[in-house]
C-alpha cells in the first residue's frame, strides 16, 4: 500500500506524525447538537446519546423533505375520500371550477377538473376512457409521473382507451389500449377538459375485466364540499407516510429514500410505533422540515429558479424527475411538490401554443414581502403571448391552497372572463389589497390584512415572447 507524499522506503517521522493528526478527532468538538465529548477518539456515554439524537432528527428532517410527494398523495386521497370518492367508480369534478372552500395545493379556478384514484389491487388491470380535447396525467402514490392522457398523450386529444398495470402484472396484455406498467397500486388520475364538465362526464374508467359491459361512472361535485388535501407539517406527517409504504410493494421506492425511512422506524410490514423519546424528536423533526420546504419552496437559492426580477418558476432544471446532469436536485423536488400537484413533462416542457406557463413571487418592487394589508398594483403589458387566456390566483403562504377571504371564493383575475376593465393600449392594472382602489372592482382581489399571500401567473397556450422574455411580467408596486 502507497501513500501520496511517501519517498523511498515509507513515511517520515514527521510525515507519519501528520498522517496520524489527520486521522484523529480531537477529544471535544462543537457541534449545533451541543459539545461533543472523546477519549481519544472513543465517544463519552453522554456523547453517544447526543449523537444518535442528532442523527435521527437529521434523518427526521431528512424523510420530511424527501417523502413530501408521498406524504402529499396520502392527504389528497383522504381528502378526497371524505367528499365521497371512494373507489375508482366515483369521479369527482369541479362545477364550475375550483375554489377557496376546500384546501388544495395551488390549484387554478379558470378550468374544471375531474379526479380520482385508481385502485389497482381491487380492481387489478384499469382502463381509462379519457375524454377528447383533454389535458389527463396519472401519477402513481409516490408522485411520480406514469402517464399523459388527451392532448399531451398518445392520443394526441382525440381521445383514446388507457389500460394501466399494477406492480408485477405477468398476464397476457390485450391490444387496443395504451398500456403502463404502474409501480404503484393507488395512482392518482387528474382530468381537466377544455369542454369543462359535459367533457369530464365523458370519462369512463372500469376494470379491464369488465370491459365488456363495464359498471357506468358516478360523478360527484367537489365544488360546493369542505375538505382539506394538504399533508401535515406536524408529527402525523410520518403517519402519513407510514400508510403509503405499508400499502405498496417495497420495490416501488428507492432503497437511498427507503433507508431513510427505515433509519426512523418506517419500514413495511412493521408497526410505526416509535417511543416517547423518538416521538419527541421527530415531532421537532417535522417543524424544522416544514420551515426548511418553506424556505426552500419560496426562497429557493438555485439560480434556475428565477426567471427574471423575483418571479420564480416551479420546475427548476425543466426535468418532471427533477434530474440536472444526472443528479437528483432534492431541494428541486421539495420546492415544487411543497406547493403544487400534478407531476408531468407537458408541465415542466411547456411548448409553444401548447400546455401553460407558470410564475411566482412573494415580493413587491422594493424587495419587500407581499402584506394582505397593502395595497398592489400589477401592470400587465398588452399583447400577452398568451394562445388562449392568462389568469392570476392568489394563495395562503401558510395553507398554500387558495385565499380565503370574504368578497369571493375565486380570488383570481383571467383574461377569458369578460369582466376585466383594460387600459385604451391593451395592458391591464390590477389591484390587490383589503380594499378595491376606487372604480377598480373587477380588476381587483382582496387580501388580509395581518396574512401574506403569494400567487401563480398562469398563461394558457404560452407563445415565444414568453419563453424569449421579449414580453416580461412586471414587478407588484406597492401603493402605500
Amino acid at each position: 500500500m502507497s501513500v501520496s507524499g511517501a519517498t523511498g522506503s515509507g513515511l517520515t517521522p514527521e510525515q507519519m506524525r501528520e498522517a496520524i493528526d489527520g486521522l484523529s478527532s480531537a477529544d471535544t468538538i462543537d457541534s449545533p447538537f451541543g459539545s461533543l465529548q472523546f477519549f481519544d477518539g472513543v465517544p463519552r456515554p453522554d456523547t453517544v446519546s447526543t449523537v444518535y439524537d442528532a442523527l435521527d432528527l437529521m434523518r427526521g428532517i431528512e424523510v420530511f423533505l424527501n417523502a413530501v410527494p408521498g406524504a402529499s398523495l396520502v392527504a389528497m386521497r383522504r381528502g378526497l375520500q371524505s367528499a365521497g370518492i371512494t373507489s375508482p367508480q366515483v369521479i369527482g369534478f369541479t362545477d364550475p371550477r375550483a375554489n377557496s372552500r376546500s384546501l388544495f395545493l395551488t390549484p387554478n379556478t379558470e378550468t374544471t377538473y375531474g379526479t380520482t384514484f385508481l385502485d389497482l389491487r381491487a380492481w387489478g388491470p384499469t382502463v381509462i376512457e379519457a375524454p377528447p380535447q383533454s389535458l389527463c396525467v396519472v401519477d402513481d402514490f409516490w408522485f411520480r409521473y406514469v402517464a399523459d392522457m388527451g392532448i399531451a398523450g398518445p392520443d394526441g386529444g382525440q381521445g383514446g382507451k388507457y389500460l394501466f398495470l399494477p406492480p408485477g402484472h405477468e398476464g397476457e396484455v390485450p391490444d387496443g389500449y395504451f398500456t403502463y406498467h404502474c409501480p404503484t397500486y393507488s395512482n392518482w388520475v387528474v382530468l381537466r377538459a377544455l369542454g369543462g364538465v359535459p367533457e369530464i362526464k365523458q370519462t369512463r374508467i372500469y376494470p379491464l375485466a369488465e370491459a365488456a359491459a363495464p359498471e357506468a361512472n358516478e360523478f360527484v361535485n367537489l365544488a360546493e364540499q369542505v375538505f382539506n388535501t394538504v399533508h401535515s407539517n406536524d408529527f402525523s406527517f410520518f403517519e402519513e407516510v407510514d400508510e403509503l409504504l405499508q400499502e405498496e410493494p417495497t420495490d416501488a421506492l428507492d432503497a437511498e429514500r427507503a433507508g431513510q425511512l427505515a433509519a426512523i422506524g418506517l419500514v413495511a410490514g412493521q408497526p410505526f410505533t416509535p417511543d416517547e423519546r423518538m416521538r419527541g424528536i421527530l415531532t421537532r423533526a417535522a417543524e424544522i422540515g416544514a420551515g426548511i420546504a418553506r424556505t426552500v419552496a419560496f426562497e429557493s437559492r438555485d439560480p434556475e429558479a428565477v426567471l427574471y426580477g423575483s418571479w420564480k418558476v416551479g420546475f427548476v432544471g425543466g426535468s418532471h424527475e427533477f434530474l440536472r446532469n444526472g443528479a437528483r436536485l432534492l431541494d428541486a423536488r421539495t420546492q415544487f411538490h411543497y406547493l403544487a400537484t400534478v407531476v408531468t413533462p407537458a408541465m415542466a416542457h411547456a411548448q409553444v401554443g401548447a400546455g401553460s406557463a407558470y410564475a411566482y413571487t412573494i415580493h413587491d418592487s422594493r424587495g419587500d414581502l407581499l402584506d394582505g394589508a397593502r395595497t398592489y398594483r400589477l401592470h400587465v403589458d398588452p399583447d400577452v403571448p398568451a394562445k388562449n387566456f392568462w389568469a392570476v390566483d392568489l394563495y395562503d403562504t401558510q395553507t398554500r391552497s387558495l385565499l380565503q377571504v370574504p368578497s369571493t371564493i375565486w380570488p383570481a383575475l383571467a383574461s377569458n372572463t369578460g369582466t376585466l376593465r383594460s387600459n385604451a393600449d391593451g395592458s391591464h392594472d390590477l389591484y390587490f389589497g383589503p380594499v378595491a382602489p376606487e372604480g377598480q372592482e373587477t380588476n381587483w382581489v382582496e387580501t388580509i390584512p395581518g396574512k401574506s399571500w403569494f400567487q401563480l401567473f398562469r398563461i394558457y397556450g404560452p407563445l415565444e415572447p414568453w419563453f424569449d422574455q421579449t414580453w416580461r411580467l412586471n414587478e407588484f408596486e406597492p401603493l402605500d
